[in-house]
């Protein structure tokens, strides 16, 4: 690359079972430059996650020291527990020029909309195939019990509902198709003028 490019933001969002943690995944092995965005949560860690690498596992009351300190880009609850995504670690990705993919909901994607840090950021939402193969999805899980399954599904309208705020909606029948198109997506958004913070510099030194 002849010039410095900044890090673009990436947001996926869906329902909770409609598959954006699977395309994250497959997105974060793809794709050399894109990092994810560990957000620090109140949430207990389900088997398998790792403090400092899944999420940061913390308890309410230092989420709450953090939100009085203004520690967060943004932050939300979601099924009753607190997910916050913290600025120092978003600044200095996207000054380095690595993208940042974000895991979160429609409140934290407008969050990033609206924040300075992160410029023109890219939003797309993941749709499932249909409202059976949710529900189908969210119960083969088994890490959930009824109660939180049923609220899930009760939550999922609601999310569904702001799917024209996004740039990009999806349908998540195949997740290796679904993460395809998306990297289309990345492709085309890192070229973009406003990307390319070396730019003016390149052009001035022209010798033309």
């Amino acid at each position: 690359m002849y010039f410095h490019r900044r890090g673009l933001t990436l947001a996926l969002s869906s329902p909770s079972g409609a598959g954006k943690t699977t395309l994250a995944n497959i997105l974060l092995q793809s794709e050399e430059n894109l990092i994810s965005s560990v957000s620090v949560t109140t949430r207990p860690p389900r088997p398998g996650e790792i403090d400092g690498k899944d999420y940061f596992f913390v308890s309410k009351e230092t989420f709450s020291e953090m939100i009085a300190d203004s520690a967060f880009l943004e932050y939300a609850e979601v099924h009753g527990n607190l997910y916050g995504t913290p600025k120092q670690f978003v600044t200095k990705s996207l000054d380095a020029g690595k993208d940042l993919l974000f895991d979160i909901d429609w409140q934290g994607a407008k969050a990033l909309r609206n924040s300075n840090l992160c410029v023109s950021p890219v939003t797309i939402f993941i749709l499932p195939p249909s409202g059976a193969e949710l529900e189908k999805r969210l119960k083969g899980r088994g890490a959930d019990d009824p109660e939180v399954i049923a609220r899930r599904l009760h939550n999922a309208r609601e999310e569904i509902a702001h799917w024209s705020e996004y740039d990009y909606v999806f349908v998540n029948d195949n997740p290796h198709e679904c993460a395809e198109q998306i990297r289309t997506v990345l492709q085309a958004e890192r070229l973009k003028r406003i990307r390319q913070t070396g730019l003016p510099d390149f052009i001035n030194n022209l010798q033309i």
